[in-house]
C-alpha cells in the first residue's frame, strides 16, 4: 500500500511541472496568435447618400438633388504592439486621399503620428461624419477649420505634419483604468489643406488641449490655430486683373484661428457648445485720395458659436435601436464681402439607428441672413458603416 502511494506521489509530482510547461506552451502560442491576428489590416469604411432641398421663405422649391455625399474605405492595422498605421480614400467624386498616417505611441502619456490627418481643432471636428448629431459639420466649424475655410485654402479639415498626443493623470476605478483627467494634441502642419504642398516657407502649428474634470462625460476644450496661408490662385488673378472696388479676396497672409468648448456626451444625452474665432488676412479694392482703384490690406475677423442638444431613446423590443431627436443653434459672421455676412440657421432633426451599421437622419433647417430674406433647408441622409 506504501508502495502503491509512493509510486502515485511520484508520477504526481513529475505531472505538475509537465502540466505547467504544457500549459506555458499553450499560453504562448495563443499570445502569439493573438499577436498574428493584431497585425492582420482591418478594413472599414461607410457610405453616405444624401438628398437636400432648399426652399425660399414662401415655400417655393429653388433647386433639390441627390448625391453620394462621402463614400470612404480605409485599412487600418498594427505593425508591433507600439506602432500601427492607417490610409483612408474617398470614392464620391473621384479617387482621392483622406487620411495616411503612421503612428508610434510607447505609453498612455505620449504619441506621435505622421502623416496626413485631421488638425487638432475644436470639439466637433475629430467627430466622426457618421455619428454626427445632424447631417455634417456647422458652418462655422467648416469655415474657419480648414473644410472650406474662408480663405479659400484646405480642405476635409486635414493637412500634412506631425502631430504629438497623450492623456495625462488617469483616473483607476475598480476595473483598473477609467479615463485621463487631461488630454492634449499639438502638431506642426503645412498649412496647406489636404494632398497639397506647402507654397510658403512658413509652417503652421496647431494644438488642443481637453479636460475631463471630475468625469468622463464631461470635456472642457480649448484649440488654437497659428498660421499663414497663400492662395495662388487669386495671387494670379490680382496680378492679372487687380481687386475689383469693394470686393474682397484672400491671396496671403494670416490665418489665427482659436476656439473653446464644453461637452457632455454620456452615450444617452449629448450637449456640446463652442464659439470659434478667426483672423484672416485680405485685400479690399478701394479708392485713393483721386477716386482710383486701390487695394487695401487688411485683417478681417470671423466668428461664430454652436449649440446642439439631443438625447438618445432606446426603442424597440430589445431596446437596440437608437433615436435621437436634436436641437441645434448656430450663428457665424462669414467674412465674403467687404462687411461681414451674420447667418443664423435653426435645426430640429431625427437621428435614427435601426441596427449598430445603419443611421437616418433628417433635418430641417431655417436659414437667416441679416442681409437677405430667410431660407430653407431640408436634408435626409442616409448612412452605411461596416
Amino acid at each position: 500500500m506504501k508502495h502503491n502511494f509512493r509510486f502515485f506521489a511520484g508520477m504526481l509530482l513529475l505531472a505538475i511541472p509537465l502540466c505547467i510547461n504544457a500549459q506555458n506552451d499553450v499560453q504562448q502560442q495563443v499570445n502569439e496568435l493573438k499577436g498574428k491576428v493584431d497585425r492582420m489590416p482591418k478594413i472599414s469604411g461607410f457610405v453616405q447618400g444624401m438628398y437636400q432641398a432648399n426652399l425660399s421663405d414662401k415655400g417655393e422649391l429653388l433647386d433639390n438633388t441627390l448625391r453620394m455625399r462621402r463614400v470612404r474605405m480605409s485599412v487600418e492595422g498594427n505593425l508591433s504592439k507600439t506602432v500601427s498605421y492607417k490610409i483612408q480614400g474617398d470614392f464620391s467624386r473621384s479617387p482621392m486621399l483622406v487620411d495616411a498616417f503612421i503612428k508610434y505611441k510607447p505609453c498612455r502619456e505620449f504619441a506621435i503620428q505622421l502623416g496626413q490627418f485631421k488638425t487638432p481643432f475644436t470639439i466637433e471636428s475629430p467627430i466622426n461624419p457618421v455619428n454626427l448629431e445632424i447631417f455634417d459639420y456647422g458652418e462655422s466649424v467648416k469655415g474657419l477649420t480648414g473644410y472650406s475655410d474662408v480663405c479659400g485654402v484646405g480642405s476635409l479639415g486635414r493637412d500634412l505634419g506631425i502631430m504629438a498626443t497623450g492623456s495625462l493623470f488617469p483616473v483607476e476605478g475598480e476595473e483598473g483604468y477609467k479615463y485621463s483627467i487631461v488630454d492634449y494634441s499639438i502638431g506642426v502642419f503645412n498649412g496647406n489643406g489636404a494632398n497639397q504642398l506647402d507654397n510658403n516657407n512658413r509652417k503652421d502649428l496647431v494644438g488642443r488641449l481637453e479636460v475631463h474634470p471630475g468625469l468622463k462625460a464631461l470635456t472642457l476644450s480649448g484649440s488654437y490655430y497659428y498660421g499663414m496661408y497663400r492662395n495662388t490662385t487669386v495671387e494670379d488673378e490680382i496680378a492679372a486683373n487687380g481687386v475689383a472696388r469693394g470686393k474682397t479676396v484672400f491671396p496671403n497672409g494670416v490665418r489665427n484661428r482659436w476656439a473653446a468648448g464644453i461637452q457632455y456626451n454620456d452615450d444617452k444625452l449629448v450637449l456640446r457648445g463652442e464659439y470659434i474665432s478667426g483672423q484672416t488676412d485680405c485685400k479690399i479694392g478701394g479708392l485713393d485720395e483721386q477716386d482710383d482703384a486701390l487695394i487695401l490690406d487688411q485683417i478681417l475677423n470671423s466668428k461664430g458659436y454652436y449649440a446642439v442638444a439631443g438625447y438618445n431613446f432606446a426603442i424597440g423590443k430589445d431596446k437596440s435601436q437608437r433615436l435621437m431627436p436634436v436641437l441645434r443653434y448656430e450663428h457665424f459672421d462669414q467674412v465674403n464681402s467687404a462687411l461681414l455676412e451674420n447667418t443664423n440657421w435653426y435645426t430640429v432633426g431625427i437621428n435614427y439607428w435601426p441596427i449598430k451599421s445603419l443611421n437616418f437622419k433628417l433635418d430641417y433647417s431655417l436659414i437667416q441672413k441679416e442681409s437677405g430674406s430667410n431660407s430653407h433647408r431640408v436634408v435626409g441622409i442616409l448612412s452605411y458603416k461596416f
